[in-house]
């Protein structure tokens, strides 16, 4: 859902969203615009299978953290909060403990439609991950498939029939879509 709101900086964002009125909901700032992150259940459910499965191979390997729906990072002058999210120890060694966004952008995001989201929220995020380098799986519950981005290549749609793998950002990871699909 978009706040009716009068145009914002990413600073002014940053400022709104510190204030105690604000700390009630979370709140991704999309295209000068703030968005209150509102739960769905199916949407939720398949974010959980996707965060078990890349937290179990990242921490298992020891790459770097992964975080949930409401971690959220900076990706240029935009806050998003991935439903699932990965960055690598090389690009952050540890995360802040204070509240706020991670100051880089995700190596990996998963981003689980909803009947909330618009499809120019999408675009919008997608197009400023990928110029900010990150892989992003754009995953359609009522599909049932996954649309891969991955800088400077096509998309590549997987189904639930196939297994997605992790490509050079998880490397060996293997996740059959029928299992998430469930």
């Amino acid at each position: 859902m978009v706040m009716k709101t009068k145009a914002m900086t990413v600073e002014q964002f940053e400022e709104w969203v510190n204030q105690p009125e604000s700390t009630e909901h979370d709140y991704e700032f999309i295209a000068g615009e703030i968005v209150n992150v509102v739960t769905h259940p199916l949407s939720s459910k398949i974010a959980g299978k996707f965060l078990i499965h890349i937290g179990s191979f990242v921490y298992d390997k020891e790459l770097g953290h992964v975080t949930g729906a409401d971690g959220g990072y900076q990706v240029g002058n935009e806050r998003y909060m991935p439903d699932v999210g990965y960055i690598s120890f090389a690009r952050q060694a540890i995360l802040q403990s204070e509240a706020g966004y991670i100051p880089n952008a995700p190596d990996l995001a998963v981003e689980v439609v909803s009947p909330n989201d618009t499809p120019r929220q999408i675009t919008v995020k997608v197009s400023n991950y990928l110029a900010a380098g990150t892989v992003v799986w754009v995953v359609y519950p009522d599909d049932e498939q996954v649309d891969i981005h991955i800088p400077s290549k096509p998309v590549h749609v997987v189904t639930k029939d196939d297994t997605l793998d992790g490509g050079t950002v998880l490397p060996d990871f293997k996740l059959k879509l029928g299992d998430i699909f469930k």
